[in-house]
């Protein structure tokens, strides 16, 4: 059988009448389907009715999604976000103690964009939450165009650091990334370890240091893994860690 993936949602407003809706892109659906191996099994983001340990018992993986919406400051005692900043209390209420327990049980995180950010804040550290907005950073917000491709594009380089698991994935020191958030790490987790960082020193990828298989990137793999051979060596080995957990008690873990 299958592994079964946890995708998180987002509560968002659809139809005429604007109702509330869990819903993750199909973006991560394929990507489970077609390089993790696995079936996708959507995570709502309905705050404290989530199950968590039921969750943790039955998932044999965590991919953390990307969103519009920021992580809410009171989780990380950071100041109020400027009026209009979306936010999803709901699925902050899920995700972060979701990720303590799933860290904690060695089920495999694979924590992409706002889902980095969240494995940050629920394991101790904090958030810029307009990085734009502070000295020498260059703009890491979505390009503003109508085209997939400008949108989902390389828009910076990383450099990785040797002996990490992204430099051991990619098999070199620098690769390119888009680009589409407008909050980034500011004080990183005690048990994160940044293992590559934009030209401005945005931490753009982490592992944690755990047993287990527990990673997060700042950029969107799941936009071009059918092209991009990076991006889809990361759910390779995402896939790889569910694999591995099933198979027996050893853990394959980042550190690896």
């Amino acid at each position: 059988m299958k592994p079964l993936i946890g995708i998180s949602c987002c509560v968002k407003q659809f139809g005429v009448f604007g109702m509330p809706n869990h819903a993750a892109s199909n973006t991560y659906i394929r990507a489970t389907d077609l390089v993790v191996g696995g079936v996708a099994v959507l995570v709502p983001a309905n705050g404290a009715m989530a199950d968590i340990p039921t969750l943790v018992s039955r998932l044999d993986g965590l991919i953390l999604t990307g969103s519009r919406s920021n992580v809410e400051p009171a989780r990380y005692e950071g100041p109020p976000h400027a009026e209009g900043t979306p936010e999803d209390h709901e699925r902050d209420g899920v995700t972060l103690p979701l990720i303590r327990a799933a860290v904690a049980a060695g089920v495999p995180v694979l924590a992409i964009c706002r889902g980095m950010q969240e494995m940050n804040v629920a394991l101790g550290g904090s958030l810029h939450q307009r990085l734009q907005d502070l000295p020498d950073r260059i703009d890491h917000s979505t390009p503003m165009s109508p085209h997939p491709r400008v949108r989902t594009g390389k828009s910076h380089g990383v450099r990785i650091a040797a002996g990490t698991w992204l430099h051991r994935l990619a098999g070199r020191t620098e690769i390119g990334v888009n680009s589409l958030h407008n909050q980034g790490v500011d004080r990183l987790a005690p048990t994160l370890v940044a293992d590559a960082v934009a030209p401005d020193g945005t931490v753009e990828a982490v592992h944690a240091v755990t047993p287990g298989f527990a990673v997060g990137v700042q950029w969107h793999p799941e936009y071009d893994w059918e092209r991009d051979e990076v991006s889809r060596q990361i759910f390779v080995a995402f896939g790889q860690a569910v694999a591995a957990r099933l198979a027996g008690p050893a853990r394959l873990s980042a550190a690896d």
